[in-house]
């Protein structure tokens, strides 16, 4: 009886056994979709009087065709796992090289016919940051406010301080000549010739910034991007204002006006007349609209921009991208250059008001 009640309970015990492994197998062979990685990036190249009827299709290929290659350094970056902040620096880096921008090679020239470039940098997780400004001699002044965020206990550094830090860093040193290019210098010229002009006026000072400095300064650069880790980045560099004076040190390095990054939020990258930019703390501005709010990164864009910057007189727009990968491309000038990709690849290239 005894075995007999033993052998019931072993076939029990393999039943059961039996049991389990088939439900194993069957959860082993139920396929599991893993979510789409979100990531994009979007890219400018200023924003200012761009006007289809003022460019020749040779230029306006080459601008594209710049662009183009900008954004895909950065996308390919994103695409194969790598950071947002490598995906920023590195389409920055070839925005900086070409005499397009004013920026690195096409930077525009001061009054006293030096190139002065100004850089800012933040990442979203952080929020850590880091800027330079009035450099003369880094070829890349968007890798140095990098190194300024992630190599030392500062946000910015200015002049000859940032230029010491950078060489100390190992960035690239070059001679202030690297920066000269004959276009810059023509516009220097027109816009000097300009100021004695107006200077003969009453009305000197308003006169010369209302009709000069409005178009002598677009051209800044920038690049706001999200990786499959969730993290989001920004970055801007530039030349500042054509004849600009007294070391002038427009919105492009000022953290929360030319760029700001937030893993809650958004990552924005300004450009225009930068002293509305850092009256109105732009880019900052369209993040805590999003987190105390609660409103879409396009709302958020289209009233700083189109309500807000316009009001105070102010011209000039912001790229920007959200955790999400929505992007948003606001301007309230003729034009600006500008391109994004997202994460299925789709190139969007744009210069005109549409």
């Amino acid at each position: 009886m005894k075995r007999n009640l033993l052998f019931l309970a072993l076939l029990v015990a393999l039943g059961s056994c039996n049991q389990g492994q088939k439900t194993d197998t069957a959860v082993a062979e139920t396929p599991v979709e893993t979510p789409k990685q979100s990531f994009g990036i979007v890219i400018h190249g200023g924003a200012g009087t761009i006007l289809k009827k003022n460019m020749t299709p040779e230029k306006e290929a080459a601008y594209k065709a710049k662009l183009e290659e900008a954004i895909r350094v950065g996308y390919e970056i994103l695409e194969n796992g790598g950071s947002s902040m490598d995906a920023v620096e590195k389409t920055i880096h070839v925005m900086e090289e070409s005499p397009l921008f004013n920026a690195g090679k096409g930077a525009v020239f001061t009054s006293e016919g030096k190139n002065e470039l100004d850089a800012s940098f933040m990442e979203g997780a952080t929020l850590n940051a880091g800027a330079v400004a009035g450099v003369t001699n880094v070829k890349h002044p968007i890798s140095a406010a990098r190194m300024v965020m992630e190599k030392s206990p500062h946000v910015m550094l200015a002049r000859e301080g940032a230029e010491v830090f950078a060489k100390e860093q190992g960035l690239e040193i070059v001679d202030p000549s690297y920066f000269y290019t004959e276009r810059r210098m023509n516009s220097l010229k027109r816009a000097q010739e300009k100021e004695k002009i107006e200077l003969d006026h009453d009305d000197k000072t308003a006169a010369f910034y209302d009709a000069d400095i409005k178009d002598s300064k677009f051209g800044t650069v920038g690049c706001a991007a999200l990786d499959k880790n969730g993290n989001l980045a920004a970055g801007t560099s530039t030349g500042g204002m054509t004849n600009k004076k007294w070391s002038r040190v427009g919105d492009s390095p000022i953290i929360g006006a030319g760029t700001y990054a937030n893993n809650k939020t958004c990552a924005v990258s300004s450009t225009g007349w930068g002293e509305y930019f850092i009256r109105g703390v732009v880019a900052y501005d369209i993040a805590a609209m999003m987190e105390y709010k609660g409103v879409s990164l396009q709302e958020a864009s289209s009233e700083v921009i189109q309500n807000k910057l316009t009001e105070l007189g102010g011209t000039g727009g912001i790229i920007a991208i959200d955790h999400d990968g929505n992007v948003a491309m606001e301007f309230n000038t003729a034009g600006m250059y500008r391109a994004s990709m997202n994460a299925s690849g789709e190139l969007y290239i744009g210069i005109y008001k549409e």
